[in-house]
């Protein structure tokens, strides 16, 4: 059965100090399971990426993992995946995963997160796609970073319609809803077998 959604979820390969982190991290994974969407990220096992593609498997979920060759030992490629693709680089990884998602959401992660993130929001502001972009804003982890961007804007490097480009939140339901609505898509129930 065809995903009704398919959400590109860029986390940190760490699980991070806070408690929270990880929790987010599963409830967006079973937010994607129980509503008939895909996941694609990573690949990897280790940190919020294993711990929002176990969780979107044992929701149902089809899950997609992308990693490079380089990466397949240091991030421990998740053999759990629906479908595991070990692609030749960096920009193989990249292109898979936005191709494959209707839609794109930054976790709390390090620098490979906040790349990700910047990259598609540039190709978003660059036209070269018009896919939903998402930050979960969890425990406060990125109000310094949306702090310095709207100082961009502020100091005319960027405007506001770049800011509007991405969607920043810290409640994941309403941020999850949002960027499948905001994808042209329904996330629909999935119904529970008794």
């Amino acid at each position: 059965m065809k995903p009704a959604f398919s959400i590109c979820v860029y986390c940190g390969s760490r699980p991070g100090l806070s408690p929270e982190f990880t929790d987010v991290a599963t409830q967006v994974g079973t937010w994607i399971g129980k509503h008939g969407g895909q996941l694609v990220y990573g690949g990897g096992k280790g940190g919020l990426m294993g711990i929002v593609a176990e969780a979107a498997l044992k929701a149902g979920a089809h899950v997609v993992g992308v990693m490079p060759k380089a990466l397949v030992e240091k991030e421990w490629a998740n053999n759990d995946c629906s479908e595991l693709h070990i692609v030749e680089t960096m920009h193989d990884r990249k292109r898979m995963m936005a191709e494959r998602a209707d839609a794109f959401l930054a976790l709390p992660g390090g620098i490979g997160t906040f790349e990700e993130l910047f990259e598609v929001w540039t190709w978003r502001q660059l036209g070269y796609h018009d896919k939903p972009i998402g930050i979960l804003n969890v425990g406060g982890y990125y109000d310094e970073l949306l702090r310095f961007l709207n100082q961009s804007v502020e100091q005319q490097f960027m405007g506001d319609w770049q800011m509007k480009l991405i969607e920043a939140d810290d409640n994941p339901t309403c941020l999850l809803e949002g960027l499948v609505q905001g994808a042209g898509l329904t996330a629909a129930p999935r119904l529970e077998l008794i």
